[in-house]
């Protein structure tokens, strides 16, 4: 197979394999099959245009048109032209089926039904990213770039897969890339030609530092193959090894029933809507529960477990930005705008989570100030949340939370000074697309206060109660602009439509306000526990006021508990009546077909009836979690170092071996010439000229080796400094090209031409003599090779040197000898067992 088809081959196997991704979006996966053979058709169309030959850009227009055709064959036939050719009806039937496609991707959930809008949307998605890497690979024989849509395609699978997109499909993605790299490497290595590395196997052998087989190196394409998997192997270890390594494209999202929110711990968080699933939750035929905790707060009514805060409003839905998250801290910072003339009350809860209770985020109240929690979890600042790192997930979780009550007055809230100028600007952003009557509205309930806090309490009182609002949780959800100015008209809906809608008309008066999403307080149990289920899944609107911070205000009629600083005061120094708990889901006993405290110990346990019974969970021991977390740092750095170092210790160790090897021994040689008798008949009865000739043969020999061993050294110094060896060249042609391409001057060059002359005395001389300084001369070509080029260079050349591809080189050689000699002995084995089954059959 040529070097185009084999590039064309491994493109398309790159491109399938990234794909691959896609599959748990999408049910049934048998689009795949589909998508593999249109692919297979766009490749075929690209490797005839090369064929024909035709001009690149041309290749390229031959295979869209390829590709516009069989998506017209496929998905518009009857629209086509003689059931083939694109025209008006087929490129408006494409405009239809788009459409749909981008409509079914935001109504289901994963994995999402193959509708043929969806079908169109990922079988084209992928022809199109094949098209892009058979251009970049293959037609302009650029395979490095082609990792770019290959990426991008994965992206788009992780991105929208909320956790489905695994490391195994990372790793089958990368493994194609990794494919088509090395495909296109040993098209550019076969035309290197082969490696001059001294005469015969023979001599290789003398001097312990060629790695060569009857007088030529391993296929350098072997090497490259070893080399990519050693990377690939050693780019996955290491991240895994190390904790603070983690996250990137590795890190997925979670989905689980609370909504699927998750991020990567390696130091940003990509959150997903946690609303999908709200209404379903608020719909069940049964209050499932999902938390139990026990808290000494004397009140829990304002007790809101909060997952999450939706702060970014695009027009289209109300989203968490993506941030920063870091390690959790001992004791978390304090509330931002929190003044100390706000009178707080800090407070300790104790949680349980049901085991099939999964998700990212952790619930908490709000503001938490310490939590106390096993697991690989991060912590997100700005919300105030914790993360799941790495698949960590809420199931069965218990821990405890330190948290504050904050408890403003109305006259803080109200001489509350203006908020800082970044947190004003990125809170009070509304799209262009928010409809006039949004803000119009706001303006018209809000007539006649004279300050943010009225203004919010004026909104809250007239969703709540004088606005004329129906609370309803089978109004179909809608988050964006359109759903907003709809509800005001209607006035029918649940609380995401109560809670949205209060932010964006806040922010339309200049207040800063997020949505937050979590739990409502949950019901009160005979043993003193409180049980939350999935009914009290809930949204409310955060105000932000400097001197309290981000502020909970409560618009949906009929649930949860509206704020005491947003009621009616009584008089001073008249009697206080009693507070008694709004009409809502919290307020009542969950109903359920067995009363919550009839659940068995053990079933709870096992997360079939609910969640365990809450205990106190103390923090890890500082010091262990210390001293752990830097042992694995440090192991895992010096790992890593270890395998950056190994070239260059192995080059190290290699000169010094040959260039010991090349150092002349007169003094030894002379005594083996004279023998250990005087007289000549020695202690084996050996003639004197019998002992000289020996001696003088196995002096040739050493003599052979260490020169080659040298010249083997020069050779592969400048292979470091990128001077690649040719073995077709004669020793002094090979030295020339050495001292013009590395710009030598002087006595490294003189070096080299001697160096030269000496391997050609030992191969060719009748009498084969080893120069002298061959070592000596041998580092000063060294010296003089790195310092003829620059900092970079030099810096790849000691620690990444090119020539330390010749130890793989002899560990294939190795395994190669071991595998034949293996097959010699067993060979013997064979025969025998067939001479011993020969006279049973006989018998037989």
């Amino acid at each position: 197979m040529s070097g185009r088809g084999r590039l064309a081959l491994c493109a398309f196997a790159a491109t399938l394999m990234a794909a691959a991704s896609l599959l748990p979006l999408v049910d049934p996966p048998n689009w795949l099959i589909q998508a593999a053979f249109l692919l297979a058709v766009q490749t075929g169309a690209g490797a005839l245009a090369r064929r024909v030959p035709l001009a690149r850009p041309l290749t390229v227009a031959a295979q869209v048109l390829v590709t516009l055709l069989v998506l017209t064959v496929v998905f518009t036939r009857e629209q086509a032209v003689l059931g083939l050719l694109p025209g008006p009806d087929s490129f408006a039937r494409f405009g239809e089926l788009l459409q749909a496609g981008t409509d079914d991707v935001g109504k289901y959930a994963i994995p999402a039904p193959a509708t043929d809008g969806i079908r169109l949307l990922v079988i084209g998605g992928v022809l199109v990213i094949g098209l892009a890497v058979d251009a970049l690979a293959v037609t302009f024989r650029s395979a490095a770039p082609a990792g770019l849509p290959l990426l991008a395609l994965y992206s788009v699978a992780a991105g929208l897969s909320g956790g489905g997109a695994s490391w195994l499909w990372f790793l089958l993605a990368a493994s194609g890339y990794l494919l088509l790299l090395l495909a296109e490497g040993r098209d550019r290595l076969s035309q290197w030609g082969r490696v001059f590395g001294g005469a015969g196997s023979a001599r290789r052998r003398s001097t312990g530092g060629l790695d060569m087989t009857d007088g030529r190196p391993q296929a350098p394409i072997r090497a490259g193959r070893r080399i990519g998997v050693v990377a690939l192997g050693v780019a996955l270890a290491v991240p895994a090894a190390l904790p603070a390594l983690d996250g990137g494209l590795l890190g997925g999202v979670g989905n689980g029933p609370g909504g699927g929110v998750g991020g990567g711990g390696g130091g940003t968080i990509s959150a997903v809507n946690p609303l999908v699933s709200l209404q379903d939750n608020l719909n069940q035929p049964q209050n499932r529960e999902v938390l139990r905790y026990r808290t000494n707060a004397p009140d829990n009514r304002d007790m809101y477990l909060r997952i999450l805060a939706l702060d970014r409003f695009d027009g289209t839905s109300w989203r968490s930005s993506e941030r920063k998250v870091t390690n959790v801290p001992e004791r978390l910072p304090e509330p931002a705008g929190l003044s100390p003339s706000v009178q707080v009350t800090e407070v300790k809860t104790n949680l349980s989570a049901a085991g099939d209770y999964k998700q990212n985020w952790l619930p908490m109240p709000y503001p938490a100030t310490t939590v106390a929690i096993e697991g690989r979890w991060r912590f997100e600042p700005a919300g105030r949340t914790l993360v799941g790192d790495r698949r960590q997930t809420t199931a069965g979780v218990q821990y405890s939370v330190g948290s504050l009550v904050v408890q403003p007055t109305q006259e803080q809230l109200a001489d509350a000074p203006a908020p800082p100028a970044a947190l004003l600007q990125e809170y009070t952003r509304v799209p262009d697309v928010l409809p006039d009557d949004v803000r119009e509205t706001a303006v018209t309930v809000t007539r006649g206060a004279t300050n943010d806090y009225e203004r919010a309490k004026k909104l809250e009182e007239w969703f709540a109660d004088n606005g004329g609002f129906q609370y309803n949780t089978d109004v179909r959800s809608g988050t964006g602009a359109t759903a907003i100015s709809r509800f005001l008209k209607d006035k029918k809906g649940f609380c995401v439509h109560f809670s949205f809608s209060m932010a964006a008309m806040a922010r339309t008066l200049n207040i800063p306000a997020r949505v937050a999403v979590g739990f409502q307080p949950g019901t009160t149990q005979s043993d003193g526990t409180v049980s939350i289920g999935l009914r009290d899944a809930h949204a409310w609107p955060e105000l932000y006021f400097e001197g309290v911070g981000w502020t909970r205000f409560e618009p949906t009629p009929s649930r949860g508990s509206r704020p005491e600083y947003t009621q009616e005061q009584t008089p001073s120094g008249g009697p206080s009546d009693p507070a008694q708990p709004e009409e809502g889901s919290s307020a009542a006993p969950a109903q359920t077909d067995r009363p919550q405290d009839a659940c068995p110990r053990q079933e709870r346990q096992l997360g079939e009836c609910g969640a365990a019974a809450p205990r106190d969970v103390q923090p890890p021991s500082a010091d262990e979690s210390s001293v752990g977390t830097v042992l694995l740092v440090v192991l895992g750095s010096a790992v890593g170092l270890l395998l950056l170092a190994v070239p260059l210790l192995w080059r190290i160790a290699t000169r010094a071996r040959r260039l010991t090897a090349s150092v002349s021994r007169p003094a030894q040689r002379d005594a083996d010439a004279t023998g250990p008798d005087p007289d000549g008949s020695g202690s084996s009865g050996v003639s004197l000229e019998a002992s000289a000739g020996a001696v003088a043969g196995r002096t040739a020999v050493d003599d052979r080796g260490r020169t080659l061993a040298a010249w083997q050294e020069v050779t592969d110094s400048a292979w470091d400094v990128g001077i690649l060896p040719d073995e077709s060249l004669t020793p002094r042609k090979a030295a020339a090209r050495i001292v013009t391409l590395g710009k030598l001057e002087d006595e490294p060059a003189a070096a080299v031409h001697r160096m030269a002359r000496s391997v050609e005395q030992v191969l060719y001389a009748p009498v084969p003599r080893s120069g002298t300084g061959l070592s000596k001369d041998a580092r000063q070509i060294h010296a003089g090779l790195l310092d003829a080029v620059g900092f970079w260079p030099r810096m790849r050349a000691l620690l990444l040197p090119r020539s330390s591809v010749r130890v793989l080189w002899a560990l294939s050689e190795r395994w190669s000898a071991f595998t034949a000699r293996w097959s010699v002995r067993r060979l013997p084995l064979e025969r025998w067992a067939q001479a011993v089954r020969r006279p049973s059959r006989q018998r037989g």
